[in-house]
């Protein structure tokens, strides 16, 4: 299988579009059971936000693989931008200020900050690599996707069960 076509990925990305649409609405059955407890802790909505960011990314990045007869030049482009803007976005949602009173240093810089970096920089691999033709290309698009569905899962047991404790 190449990682400089998109056609040999297209069941991947099907599978991610799908797999980040499901769990999008699990995220949304977490916060609409809990949303009084998460409205009252103010942490909880910038962790809720950025839950959402963390299924957003892997559904943006499955349906641009599927665009169909898409110049590589192109799709590296846009992994880089979707690379940056996610990178930017949820490092601005779990900036240090927003670290809960009961999240411990380590929890946050693993869990938090690790995995906003992790799926930035995996990203933007990919689109770098894709742009030049060498390197790994669309395989750094699977480490990125893992990483937000593990970070994701994460933060929706929070809010369906963790919250309840």
């Amino acid at each position: 299988m190449s990682g400089y076509a998109t056609e040999p990925w297209s069941d991947f990305a099907v599978a991610v579009v799908g797999a980040a649409a499901a769990l999008t609405g699990l995220l949304f059955v977490a916060v609409s059971l809990n949303i009084e407890r998460i409205l009252a802790i103010a942490t909880l909505t910038g962790r809720s936000g950025s839950t959402l960011t963390l299924f957003v990314i892997p559904l943006v990045v499955g349906v641009l693989v599927l665009v169909p007869d898409q110049p590589p030049t192109a799709l590296g482009i846009e992994l880089i931008l979707a690379g940056a803007a996610a990178g930017a976005g949820l490092l601005w949602i779990n900036r240090p200020a927003n670290r809960g009173q009961v999240e411990t240093q380590l929890s946050w810089l693993l869990l938090r900050f690790g995995t906003s970096v992790t799926i930035s920089a995996a990203l933007v691999l990919a689109g770098a690599t894709v742009l030049v033709g060498w390197g790994g290309g669309l395989y750094w698009i699977a480490p990125a996707v893992i990483v937000a569905f593990l970070g994701g899962l994460m933060t929706v047991w929070v809010l369906l069960v963790e919250i309840r404790r």
